[in-house]
């Protein structure tokens, strides 16, 4: 059925979820790279509300184009077998993990000089993510402790909820950290709820975005923005992490995991990471690592998001 924009827009969201262990559905943030990394969502006492980044970035088509529909096959397979099983399934480790689908904005909506039309594009996917939050909060929650976790896209509008609808509230008390991953969160954004500055601070928000060491001492320069450096968990500037404390990185194939892949310093609002080293690596080119900020990190995020857990429930 074709829709107008504004028939789009003003169709009602039904939240419906990638995951949710209370939904009884099997999906892929139910796995981990190996046996012996347990999912503890079944007895765990928090839950995760994940967020996944842009995965609607094929052509658009019609006035709808700028904002994917939740019932879209194709987009929904290419979230389950990327951002859900290598991103979300990090945080199984900590708690249940519910994570909405929601009518992401195009990743055309970043770049485009129709900056009104991304403007209503990312506010139409916020509307669906407080929509989909509020869903969870009344349905599933039940007053449990909670992370909220989000990449790129996710983390932008992860950032704007946690100022809207938890900041300031009594979900504050509920919220054990927030991991706003992939998207420049400045300094001044929140009023009361700080950077993380130990590994076992709750109440508090992590963030980064990585790029390639030397690239990044050249071109960074955002001294406002916060940067968590996730082999230390603080956002000392200049405070280097060696590779040896990377627990383990998931990259293309998810059963292998490398273990001391990737240092970590905080500069001028970037993480800076020294180019890793896998198996194929001598193609690989790019400076910004935007698409690996969780994954070159993958077991010190799952254990962090544990130990906060534990510590929160202490």
């Amino acid at each position: 059925m074709y829709l107008t924009r504004e028939e789009f827009h003003r169709r009602p969201i039904i939240p419906a979820w990638t995951i949710g262990r209370r939904t009884q559905k099997a999906d892929p943030a139910d796995r981990t790279p190996c046996q012996e990394v347990l999912s503890r969502q079944d007895d765990a006492e928090i839950d995760v509300f994940f967020l996944h980044p842009t995965t609607y970035t094929g052509a658009r088509k019609g006035e709808r184009g700028w904002n994917a529909a939740v019932d879209d096959i194709a987009v929904n397979q290419k979230t389950d077998s990327t951002t859900i099983l290598y991103q979300a399934s990090i945080f199984n480790g900590a708690g249940r993990v519910f994570a909405p689908r929601y009518r992401q904005a195009h990743l055309h909506a970043f770049f485009t000089k129709d900056k009104k039309s991304a403007a209503e594009a990312l506010d139409l996917a916020y509307a669906d993510v407080c929509a989909a939050f509020d869903y969870y909060l009344t349905h599933w929650n039940q007053g449990r402790p909670f992370i909220l976790a989000g990449h790129s896209q996710g983390a932008r509008q992860g950032m704007y909820l946690v100022r809207d609808r938890i900041e300031g509230t009594s979900l504050e008390k509920q919220l054990v950290a927030a991991y706003l991953v992939g998207w420049p969160v400045k300094q001044d954004f929140f009023q009361k709820i700080k950077p993380c500055e130990t590994p076992e601070q709750t109440g508090c928000f992590c963030s980064w975005r990585t790029y390639e060491r030397k690239y990044a001492l050249k071109k960074a320069h955002e001294t406002d923005v916060v940067c968590t450096n996730p082999l230390a968990w603080n956002t000392r500037e200049g405070a280097y992490s060696d590779k040896s404390l990377n627990r383990g990185a998931v990259l293309r194939t998810f059963c292998v995991t490398y273990p001391a892949l990737c240092d970590a310093e905080v500069y001028k609002g970037v993480l800076l990471c020294s180019k890793p080293k896998f198996p194929g690596s001598i193609f690989f080119r790019r400076k910004n690592y935007h698409v690996g900020d969780l994954n070159l990190y993958y077991f010190n995020v799952r254990e962090n998001a544990a130990l906060r857990a534990e510590a929160f429930l202490r």
